[in-house]
């Protein structure tokens, strides 16, 4: 697996059209952090870690408003072969009307979280 994040999005966009209320991953703390801010921003439920040493497991409850899935697409901003950086004052609202993550010194934060906090960081994805 190249791109650890993408899978993570691929399988969570999966798990939802699919209807499933959990989806299941390998854990790692940058994928717990993600699903933090996610939850912070109402995108998915409770995540919780599972498991012990290597058979680590994440569990990211889904959320379906009005019985549609709360995150219907998601476009990866900075990929292995290329990073991208953004400072707070270039953090804009997401044009499709979802979020934007993004990892800062001070952990990782929604583009709202990071304009607040007044930091800015490297650009992962934006969701919607």
């Amino acid at each position: 697996m190249n791109d650890p994040i993408s899978d993570m999005f691929i399988r969570i966009k999966n798990a939802q059209a699919a209807k499933l209320e959990v989806v299941r991953m390998p854990y790692s703390r940058m994928k717990h952090e993600i699903a933090c801010a996610l939850e912070r921003s109402g995108m998915v439920g409770m995540s919780e870690r599972k498991g012990k040493r290597v058979r680590k497991v994440l569990d990211v409850r889904l959320l379906y408003p009005e019985g549609r899935a709360a995150i219907t697409q998601v476009k990866l901003i900075s990929k292995p072969s290329r990073r991208l950086y953004a400072s707070y004052q270039d953090l804009h609202r997401a044009p499709r009307g979802g979020i934007i993550l993004l990892t800062t010194p001070k952990g990782i934060l929604s583009g709202a979280e990071a304009r607040k906090e007044k930091v800015g960081g490297q650009l992962i994805a934006e969701v919607w």
